[in-house]
């Protein structure tokens, strides 16, 4: 008997602790069976539509299908169709592996036990064309109590497409902006089913980045994502775009159906559908993607309804980096002629920039265009309502700074939000200072998630325009007063008019 018990004393030590039961959720559409760490219980691969394919190719998303039995939520699901890297490694959406057009699933990071926990939805950018939801780690939301789910989305020319046949055939349906249906239709399924894991329907903060962004934007100006939703924020998202509609949609969409031999305007909604799917995306993927106003789902622009009020008035945070020119490259083609392309009137309010060269003024130039100076008008528009926060993010992580790097590029804050290194930083070249950013980033995120204000380690004022302060993620991190005021109304008063605000 001694040695018996020995026996089965060491086959235990062997087999090490043991292992926690896997978290088990009911959701409409049948048993998820996920796995549990220390800080979250996570369950991916989640579908919250039916599969768009076949004649649900360029649709409106569907509910998703039930299943029976229990349903493995253990492993990442697919990736959206769009162009991987040959050699396997991280598209510029850091996507890779497998995709499929049967992707609409999302991924869910919950505290273990959670009651009524405020739930934060992500959605990833990617230039509407690249990226997956599965990349980023929800677990540290779900450490400090907030329920994070991570959604996939259509992409590129099966998310963002039209023509004359698909509008034809969909009636009165969206068409369109299949991409921005399925988040919606994202939100619409964590209203039915959150509560399962814990989590409070009515204290929902949709956020994102770039394409995630620019998609929360348009989830602000739709009235169908109304009361889907409770606070939001906005990284890099850009916000100021000439108007596009329907018909300019259809007209590229015609164009690409010449492209890949059909017969243009007149090729039948059928055929469309027949395209193969990796001939699509390698042919059509070339080109600009993302929402527009196709005149059902959107209306108009973000910036005619911030402009005009029309926009979901709910707390807002928004911002972006001091490096966003990293999304020209290493190295511009022609900086000499895109310089010229700059107002004269523009131009003079960034004297120092130029008096480096023309690559210097254009890099200056086109991060306040396209990100700064949107985000502090967007600030200054939606102040009236409920608050805005704005905030700079110039942090430079500390293995850039020995190559001499100076701003923070493009994307580079999303770590510092997740307090996640992600799957490019090795946990050996973080430092100190670094995690210090990611607890203060992160932090004012989650004190936003739960209460609605960024209540957390740094004074944060609401945005003002009399006042014109905000918060800036850096160095030396703290309220700064007429941030680059020269550089972003000069930005504004040459980009204002090019935005059709007067029709509204």
């Amino acid at each position: 008997m001694l040695r018996l018990g020995a026996i089965i004393v060491g086959a235990l030590a062997l087999a090490g602790p043991a292992r926690a039961e896997a978290p088990r959720v009911k959701v409409e559409s049948g048993v998820l069976i996920g796995t549990a760490t220390d800080r979250a219980e996570i369950f991916r691969n989640v579908p919250y539509a039916a599969a768009p394919v076949g004649d649900l190719r360029w649709a409106p998303p569907k509910r998703p299908l039930a299943w029976s039995g229990e349903r493995d939520a253990s492993k990442n699901g697919t990736s959206c169709p769009q162009k991987m890297n040959p050699d396997g490694t991280p598209n510029e959406g850091s996507a890779n592996g497998p995709t499929s057009e049967d992707c609409l699933q999302l991924n869910v990071f919950a505290p273990k036990g959670a009651k009524k926990a405020p739930v934060m939805v992500w959605i990833h950018g990617g230039s509407h064309k690249t990226g997956a939801g599965w990349i980023y780690d929800g677990q540290n939301f779900a450490r400090d109590g907030v329920i994070l789910v991570a959604i996939n989305y259509r992409l590129g020319p099966l998310g963002y497409f039209a023509h004359p046949a698909l509008t034809k055939a969909a009636g009165k349906e969206p068409v369109g902006n299949y991409g921005l249906m399925d988040q919606i239709a994202a939100l619409e399924w964590v209203q039915r089913n959150i509560a399962a894991f814990g989590g409070d329907p009515k204290n929902v903060t949709v956020f994102g980045e770039s394409a995630g962004g620019a998609s929360t934007l348009a989830i602000l100006t739709t009235s169908k994502a109304k009361g889907l939703f409770s606070k939001a924020i906005v990284q890099s998202g850009g916000g100021w775009s000439a108007p596009k509609t329907l018909a300019d949609k259809e007209g590229e969409g015609a164009a690409i159906a010449t492209k890949l031999g059909l017969g243009g305007a007149q090729t039948s909604a059928a055929q469309l559908r027949d395209i193969p799917v990796d001939r699509l995306i390698a042919e059509a993927s070339p080109g600009e993607y993302g929402p527009f106003v196709d005149g059902r789902l959107l209306k108009e622009t973000p910036a005619q309804a911030f402009a005009a009020g029309r926009e979901t008035d709910a707390p807002l945070i928004i911002g972006a980096n001091s490096g966003e020119d990293s999304l020209l490259g290493r190295k511009l083609a022609d900086p000499a002629g895109m310089a010229a392309t700059i107002p004269a009137e523009t131009r003079a309010a960034y004297a120092d920039a130029a008096a480096k060269g023309d690559e210097a003024l254009v890099r200056a130039a086109f991060g306040d265009r396209y990100m700064v100076a949107p985000a502090r008008w967007l600030a200054g528009e939606a102040a009236d309502g409920k608050p805005a926060w704005l905030y700079h993010f110039s942090y430079v992580g500390s293995r850039f700074r020995p190559f001499g790097v100076t701003t923070a590029a493009h994307a580079a804050e999303i770590q510092y939000v997740f307090e996640y290194w992600g799957r490019r930083t090795p946990e050996s070249m973080v430092a100190d200072d670094d995690r210090a950013m990611a607890r203060l980033m992160h932090g004012c995120w989650v004190a936003f998630a739960r209460t609605g204000a960024p209540t957390c380690d740094i004074t944060w004022p609401a945005y003002d325009p009399a006042t014109d302060q905000l918060v800036e993620f850096g160095p030396q991190s703290g309220v700064r007063s007429a941030f680059r005021k020269p550089q972003l109304d000069a930005q504004e008063k040459a980009a204002l008019p090019s935005l059709a605000l007067s029709a509204n």
